[in-house]
């Protein structure tokens, strides 16, 4: 039993480390960048999903954050799309995320959007898919994955707020 169960434990290790390496680069060029923190933050997020908005309000807080946003939107949330592709079609992407994060536009009717910004969306959601991103929110930090909204995780992987 201990040979099968060690054995299981390296494979796991093996299959996990290999899977570290081949995950695609990020290209934050396509992203949404907020803030100017030294401590480094992957975000995919959903425009309708709770838990990103709640994530989205958290990360409000830490000044010593620079966050990278794609969008993911679930099939689930109907407008999800919709919103990703509004915030990216706007000038101030990161004025139309925090609108859109906040609540502001969930009883707008149709949001318009740009060629340009359905395909930034459609760039993103690529990118996640390298990525093996299939879930929101999901959030990379110094190589560490964490999916779901979990603040003591987070926090752990950041450190403490300044």
């Amino acid at each position: 039993m201990k040979l099968k169960l060690t054995l299981f434990f390296m494979v796991t290790t093996m299959l996990f480390a290999a899977s570290m390496a081949t995950a695609a680069p990020i290209d934050t060029a396509r992203s949404i960048t907020i803030g100017n923190g030294s401590k480094t933050v992957f975000e995919f997020t959903d425009p309708d999903c709770p838990f990103c908005r709640k994530a989205s309000k958290y990360f409000e807080t830490r000044s010593d954050v620079t966050r990278h946003i794609f969008f993911y939107p679930l099939p689930r949330h109907p407008r999800a799309k919709e919103k990703a592709r509004f915030i990216l079609s706007m000038p101030d992407k990161a004025r139309a995320y925090h609108d859109v994060m906040s609540g502001k536009m969930d009883a707008a009717p149709q949001l318009a959007s740009t060629p340009e910004g359905a395909k930034l969306q459609e760039d993103q959601l690529e990118i996640a898919k390298k990525n093996k991103i299939d879930s929101t929110p999901t959030f990379i930090i110094n190589g560490r994955i964490i999916v779901g909204f979990d603040q003591k995780k987070i926090e752990e992987a950041l450190g403490p707020k300044p």
